[in-house]
Parts: C-alpha cells; sequence; structure tokens
C-alpha cells in the first residue's frame, strides 16, 4: 500500500508549471504530490492519475504562468481527470493566473480573456479557486464558487523590512495600484505615497513611458509595488524617471515574477537596487542567482491556506 493510498485525505496534485512549489506546499502539510501529466509522441498533453481519488478532495496546484495556453491546458485535463475519477470537492490552486490582464472589453471586437479562461476552469468541475494577488477583484465575479484572492504582501514585507528602509516612499507605476501602495505605506510606516504616470505604445501592449509623478521622491528611497514583472519596461523606466528627479536609493516589491524576453537585463542595468519578488512563477536560476533580485517563497503561506480550507476553517483577515 503507498503512502497516497495509506492517507485517506484529501490529495495534492500539480502540472508542469511549478512543480518545485507544489513540493514545497506538499512537504509543509506532510502530503505526497501527484504528477500526473506528461506527454504522447505527437506532443498532446497526457494526464494519467495512478491512485484511486474516488470520494476524496483533490487540490490542484498550477500556477498558468508562460508557457500560458499550455499550463492552462494541463490545469484544464487534471481537472476533468479528478472528476472523472469520482473525485469529491475540486480545488484549484492557481497562484499566478494567466489571461487576468484580459479583464474587459477593452475595444471592439475584442474578447473577455480572463472571463473565458475562468468559465472553462469551472465548467471542467472545479468547486474553489485559491489564487494570490489577482490583477483586478472583478475577476472573481466570473466564477459562481467560492473564490479566495489572498495577498503576497506580508511574505514580501519580511525582506524589504530586513533591509532598515527609511526615509522611503512608496511608489505604484500606474492609478490602478494606488490602493497596494498605500497598504505597503502603511505596513513600512513609510513617508508617503507617489504615482507614476505613463502612456502606452499603442503599437505593443508590453511597452510604455513615464511620462509624470504625483507625489514628492526628491532625496526619499523609493519602494515600487506591483502585481506582476513581466518584460520590466514599466518599472524600469519608472525607476530612471524618479532617479532623474533626485530620488535616492530605488527598490521593487512584485508578487508575479515573470521576466520575459531582456527582463533581466533590463533590471541589471536599471537604477533598482534590490527587485523582491515570489515563486508564485517558477524562476530560473539565472533569476535566482542574481545578486539583485531576492525571490521570496509563498509555499508555507498557501500550505496554511490549504489546510485552513481542507479544515473548514476560516482564512484570517491578513490573508487578504
Amino acid at each position: 500500500m503507498t503512502s497516497l493510498e495509506q492517507d485517506n485525505g484529501y490529495v495534492l496534485m500539480t502540472g508542469r508549471s511549478n512543480p518545485q512549489l507544489a513540493k514545497e506546499i506538499g512537504s509543509k502539510l506532510g502530503k505526497a504530490v501527484l504528477e500526473p501529466v506528461s506527454n504522447f509522441s505527437d506532443g498532446e498533453t497526457r494526464v494519467f492519475i495512478d491512485n484511486s481519488l474516488r470520494k476524496r478532495d483533490v487540490v490542484i496546484i498550477q500556477p498558468t504562468s508562460p508557457p500560458v495556453n499550455e499550463h492552462i491546458m494541463e490545469l484544464l485535463l487534471m481537472i476533468d481527470a479528478a472528476k472523472r475519477a469520482s473525485a469529491g470537492e475540486i480545488t484549484a490552486v492557481i497562484p499566478y493566473f494567466g489571461y487576468a490582464r484580459q479583464d474587459r472589453k477593452d475595444g471592439p471586437r475584442v474578447p473577455i480573456s480572463s472571463e473565458v479562461v475562468t468559465r472553462m476552469i469551472e465548467a471542467m468541475g472545479t468547486r474553489r479557486i485559491i489564487t494570490m494577488d489577482l490583477h483586478t477583484d472583478q475577476q472573481m465575479g466570473f466564477f459562481t464558487g467560492p473564490w479566495d484572492n489572498l495577498t503576497a504582501k506580508n511574505v514580501l514585507l519580511q525582506p524589504i523590512k530586513a533591509e532598515g528602509l527609511n526615509n522611503l516612499v512608496v511608489s505604484s507605476t500606474d492609478h490602478g495600484g494606488i490602493s497596494r501602495a498605500k497598504k505597503f505605506k502603511e505596513d513600512l510606516e513609510a513617508d508617503g505615497v507617489a504615482i507614476v504616470y505613463k502612456e502606452r505604445d499603442a503599437s505593443a501592449h508590453d511597452r510604455s513611458r513615464t511620462v509624470d509623478l504625483l507625489g514628492d521622491v526628491k532625496g526619499k528611497n523609493v519602494l515600487f509595488v506591483d502585481d506582476i514583472i513581466t518584460t520590466a519596461g514599466s518599472l524600469v523606466n519608472a525607476a530612471e524617471f524618479v532617479e532623474e528627479i533626485g530620488a535616492l536609493d530605488i527598490y521593487a516589491a512584485i508578487t508575479h515574477g515573470l521576466f520575459i524576453g531582456q527582463a533581466l537585463e533590463r533590471i541589471k542595468d536599471s537604477p533598482i537596487k534590490k527587485l523582491f519578488v515570489t515563486d508564485t512563477a517558477a524562476q530560473r536560476p539565472e533569476i535566482l542567482s542574481d545578486h539583485k533580485i531576492f525571490v521570496a517563497t509563498v509555499a508555507p503561506f498557501l500550505a496554511e491556506a490549504i489546510r485552513r480550507v481542507q479544515g473548514g476553517i476560516s482564512m484570517s483577515v491578513d490573508m487578504f
């Protein structure tokens, strides 16, 4: 009899987007983690669960980070396989939710992609979703079941506080992050909040330039906070902008570190002294070894969230 068969509680499962995070969560919970995903010879995704799931709750840990479509397909097939194996309640733990930024109809003849993905996840049989720092809370309205959107703020605050920063202003790289910046400002007892205004390049959705600043950063240390870093263009532009107008040391705290394309090189060449991110998306060795980047793990935090959900215990206020 395997250890999984001896354990008649809920089952942890993961795809290939961030197995290291899933295993760390499993270690915190004292549970093995099933890894049922492989490929057929023609490249199609194969899911085979070599254990009985009958009447057992299943928790699937699968960030939908790049390659986004591949990892979404793995998630959908794992959910369907668990449902067809007569599993109990299925919970999808999606620390980073791909397509979350496509959350509204921002032009003619475009889809609301985050709703499409959410509806697919629910249609496959998911009864609960757990995420971290969604781009916008409105996405939770696309799902009819319970959705716990947790914050990585406290995970990031620990290494930030260890820096002993003072004379600090917290800044957002756009007006949509004002609420996040205010929360960091309160917890760090910073001197104020500054908001960077930027223009998007209509020909390239990931490209922008900083055009104005609301707030005073001259002679101050600055901490930028955001939910996602992709190409690092917006962040580096903002850092260069505040440096030009007299900011001192510049830091950044960002939940989801995707580091696409030349992002790492941009960070290395930028005035940013330290960048704090989490492992909601799997981090490459060159990210983990870079002296400018500190990667904080969300594994203990997510393990506690799963423990509470499976134990019927409410989440504490500071988890949101």
